[in-house]
């Protein structure tokens, strides 16, 4: 047992890490003991029943960093036996016990904390300053749900006749099916299997085949903090194999719910392949977030803000400002200060130091980029900056601004998830609430304004599940969050994290 200390908190290392399939990156010890070659199931690192594996790249340099299993619709069917056989113990285990092996397995993310970042930075591509922060903001996840993992309560509710009680108590829904995104392969599983593991339910995690080691990192620490076999599983699968491992989890009776993050269109999918089994859904999709800059902001706070959702991971997350709607009278003092304050970003490596955009992840992301602003231009936005891909890289994409973007145009209407910035200004504040909820989404939207009795009237009519007041960094363990009309269903993280993964008993005591 080792004691570490990093991030302000004391660290123990328990137990010994499982040295299968450890290879080497060269980025040293502290990242090669992390990476893994196999999947995680039932407390064993397996390959694929088929043998088949598939590459993971450093979206950098091409890079082959690793080789995981390519596992089909037979290889999951045993993960989901695997954490249907762990529920039947799991499930009547302690809040106590269950807090106790979480803190464990946060104590190990922080005292692994440069290792795990450094290998998500290999192979996501954002800046290492970022992948720390996410290390960070996934592992507060972990610690969250190991204290409100005690804090599961039930009701007496008032009998109306006297010879009955009624209680409410809240019980693990069973094992979930978790598939999770490239853009954050750390804190995207950690906010949903820190959450299901507190309510006392298992899960089989299928992590994007762009970022399966962050994936497999988590469930090697996992094991290292003694939680039981089969209670956490790691699979992986190519895109070959994803739609079918997606069906065989929304499908399978042994599955309760499922959690998702990633596109409305493929949530959609899920939604209706989970239609025959009436699971549990927790469905976190796509955004298409407008920022508001009204006359009285404070410009300087608003470019920081604008700055910070708009590029943080190269405009790849789903709560990324993609629509900047600015009030005439500021539009272009607007622009002036953002596009003096773009040309501090530094485009390269993310392992290296002082860089602050990192690539696209992969190609036909990089493709989508490019395609949207060529049309964008073609249908008359006038480019201000950037525009093109850029020389760090093959997947680099200068960040760029378009002004007098119009609502026909793709980059208007979905997410880009790029780094580009499309202006488009308005005159009053009710074209603004109109203009910014004139979509069939509804994640997260960000205002700035220093009118008070503005800032109440427009948060309350912005038609999202999250509202960015004067911020443009809105994610917490302590926040709620989620969409509404196709952005999902559910909440992640607070308090209503939990609710995803319980159910509601009631219980009537009569005769007495």
């Amino acid at each position: 047992m080792e004691s570490v200390t990093k991030l302000g908190v004391t660290a123990i290392r328990y137990g010994s890490r499982s040295m299968s399939s450890s290879v080497k990156l060269g980025l040293g010890p502290e990242v090669d003991s992390l990476v893994k070659e196999n999947a995680y199931v039932n407390g064993k690192w397996i390959g694929a029943a088929s043998n088949k594996s598939f590459q993971v790249t450093n979206p950098y340099n091409s890079k082959v960093l690793a080789t995981v299993p390519d596992m089909n619709a037979d290889d999951v069917s045993q993960a989901v036996d695997a954490a249907n056989d762990a529920f039947q113990t799991w499930r009547n285990t302690t809040a106590k016990y269950r807090s106790d092996l979480l803190r464990k397995w946060f104590n190990l993310c922080v005292a692994n904390h440069e290792g795990l970042a450094k290998l998500l930075t290999a192979e996501q591509g954002k800046p290492l300053a970022e992948s720390r922060g996410e290390l960070v903001y996934g592992s507060s996840y972990i610690e969250w749900f190991s204290e409100e993992c005690r804090r599961i309560y039930g009701e007496v509710a008032q009998s109306p006749v006297a010879s009955k009680e009624m209680m409410f108590i809240r019980q693990p829904i069973g094992v979930v099916g978790m598939i999770t995104p490239w853009n954050f392969p750390n804190a995207m599983i950690t906010r949903k299997v820190a959450a299901a593991l507190a309510a006392g339910c298992t899960c089989v995690v299928k992590p994007a085949e762009d970022t399966p080691l962050s994936a497999l990192a988590l469930g090697a620490l996992a094991e290292e903090a003694g939680i039981p076999p089969g209670v956490v599983n790691v699979i992986t699968s190519s895109r070959d194999h994803t739609a079918e491992v997606g069906k065989v989890l929304c499908e399978s009776p042994k599955v309760a719910g499922i959690s998702f993050t990633g596109s409305t269109k493929v949530g959609k999918i899920l939604y209706r392949q989970s239609a025959g089994t009436i699971k549990r859904l927790g469905l976190e999709l796509g955004g298409n977030a407008p920022f508001i800059v009204f006359d009285s902001a404070n410009l300087d706070l608003a470019v920081q803000g604008c700055m910070a959702s708009k590029f943080r991971n190269a405009g790849q997350t789903c709560v990324s400002t993609n629509r900047v709607l600015v009030q005439e009278s500021v539009a272009e003092q607007f622009i002036a200060k953002l596009k003096t304050a773009m040309d501090n970003l530094v485009l390269g490596d993310g392992l290296a130091e002082g860089i602050s955009q990192g690539p696209i992840v992969n190609k036909s992301q990089f493709d989508k980029v490019c395609e949207m602003v060529s049309e964008a231009q073609g249908a008359g936005a006038e480019l201000v900056v950037g525009g093109q891909p850029h020389s760090a890289g093959q997947l680099f994409y200068t960040p760029t601004i378009l002004n007098n973007v119009t609502e026909n145009m793709s980059l208007y209407k979905e997410e880009i998830f790029g780094p580009v910035v499309s202006i488009k200004t308005f005159k009053t504040e009710e074209e603004a609430l109109a203009l910014a909820n004139d979509s069939r989404v509804g994640l997260a939207s960000y205002f700035y304004s220093e009118n008070i009795s503005q800032c109440f009237r427009v948060a309350k009519k912005l038609e999202t599940g999250m509202v960015g007041i004067n911020e443009g960094i809105i994610s917490a363990a302590e926040a709620a969050f989620g969409g509404i009309k196709e952005s999902g269903l559910g909440r992640e993280g607070s308090s209503h994290g939990l609710d995803e993964y319980t159910n509601i008993k009631y219980m009537c005591f009569g005769n007495l």
